[in-house]
């Protein structure tokens, strides 16, 4: 229907029609999907919700001495230091490993704090106290070093996640007899809740099942300032079992994702504890998608209803764990599912309410010239099995 050298025109102009994702879908229940694929430009898809596979690169410069930095802690979590004499790695799960001054390791404000909270302490422009020590060689003498930092007083800040964005994932329940705190915040025993993380119709991947409209390069809303898809995330697995429209029944495809931190806004980037599971990031993620052809604009149309996941027992230890078979996210969002013949309240993980509000400011920054879409440099990979390690230990005869 139109090239993504048209659409760019288009918003160079201020000519392009963007809709949000649920915009886009109720303009198909009206018009029809072939009259809305000829209306709209480009569809925006939003999400706010916990992805701990997150980290930022941070590089400090040189001191005077200059120092080879071997180990780093900012605010007490500690910082990879592997690489390069002031490059540093920061994971967004990373916990508080020694206590900050003035305070006991265990007190409940320390054991709450991790890499993600310092990440969203640096984005939202606070200063972070830095511990380092070196290892002393000739080029680099200095053995340790303490400041305090903030994002603009270092290099390089910016997020490089290695897994973002899962096209899908699952509902977590427990059949047990005990409360459980995993990923998903407390699960409540003999089926107490169930937790889905996934936003459904709302999702990025789960508008473009087939991966046809993104790719590596392409360029995205990453919180809140410009974001790039570097690759496929870890875990990435398109070859899950998938439903007639494409869309997948349980986890699938990832995204690894990068962007300037120093550009990201406070209010997209938070750092977020799960009691009794540790620290992770909110992170607020929007993609665009340009209705390139009617099979795309076909996937942008996919309501909830047409969406399943896999109901999950955590009880079982297991990293296969039973299921009490698949719902629909229609079902899910309206606060209660039947699991084994009982009704089970539901709570999203993901901010539904401001995953909308991704994708109305990238919407917002398409319509305003702001944004334009980049083509992507290569496509995402959609052959990519997933291999549990137990099974390589087996053969190996390590387990």
């Amino acid at each position: 229907m139109r090239t993504l050298d048209e659409i760019n025109d288009k918003i160079r102009q201020r000519r392009v029609v963007v809709d949000t994702a649920e915009a886009f879908k109720a303009r198909v229940a009206e018009t029809g999907l072939d009259q809305a694929a000829k209306a709209v430009d480009v569809v925006t898809t939003g999400t706010f919700e916990p992805m701990e596979s997150s980290g930022a690169i941070l590089n400090l410069g040189h001191t005077d001495p200059p120092i080879k930095i071997r180990e780093c802690y900012l605010d007490g979590v500690l910082a990879y230091a592997g690489f390069g004499a002031v490059d540093l790695y920061l994971g967004a799960s990373q916990p508080t490993a020694v206590q900050r001054t003035g305070e006991s390791a265990d007190s409940e404000e320390v054991r709450e704090r991790g890499g993600g909270h310092v990440i969203a302490d640096l984005v939202a422009g606070k200063s972070v106290q830095l511990r380092a020590i070196g290892q002393a060689t000739d080029c680099y003498p200095r053995s340790s070093f303490e400041t305090s930092i903030t994002r603009d007083t270092i290099n390089q800040f910016y997020l490089f996640n290695p897994r973002n964005l899962y096209q899908n994932f699952i509902v977590g329940v427990n059949g047990g007899d005990r409360p459980l705190l995993t990923y998903l915040g407390p699960l409540q025993p003999r089926l107490g809740n169930a937790v889905y993380s996934n936003p459904g119709a709302l999702s990025p991947l789960l508008n473009d099942p087939d991966l046809q409209a993104i790719g590596i390069g392409s360029r995205i809303f990453l919180g809140g300032g410009t974001g790039y898809i570097a690759w496929e995330g870890t875990q990435h697995f398109p070859l899950q079992k998938r439903l007639p429209n494409r869309t997948p029944i349980g986890p699938a495809a990832t995204l690894a994702l990068i962007g300037d931190a120093k550009q990201m806004q406070e209010r997209w980037v938070r750092g977020c504890y799960f009691k009794g599971y540790g620290s992770s990031l909110m992170l607020g993620v929007g993609v665009p998608i340009p209705l390139l052809n009617l099979d795309i604009a076909s996937g942008c149309a996919v309501e909830d209803k047409d969406l399943v996941a896999p109901i999950v027992d955590f009880s079982i230890p297991r990293r296969v764990r039973p299921t009490f078979g698949l719902v629909s996210y229609a079902q899910l969002k309206s606060g209660q599912i039947t699991v084994d013949g009982r009704p089970v309240r539901t709570a999203p993980l993901a901010s539904i309410f401001l995953g909308r509000q991704v994708a109305e400011a990238l919407k917002q920054q398409i319509e305003a010239g702001q944004f334009e879409l980049s083509q992507p440099v290569a496509p995402l990979p959609c052959d990519r099995t997933f291999l549990p390690q137990d099974v390589w230990s087996a053969q190996m005869g390590l387990s």
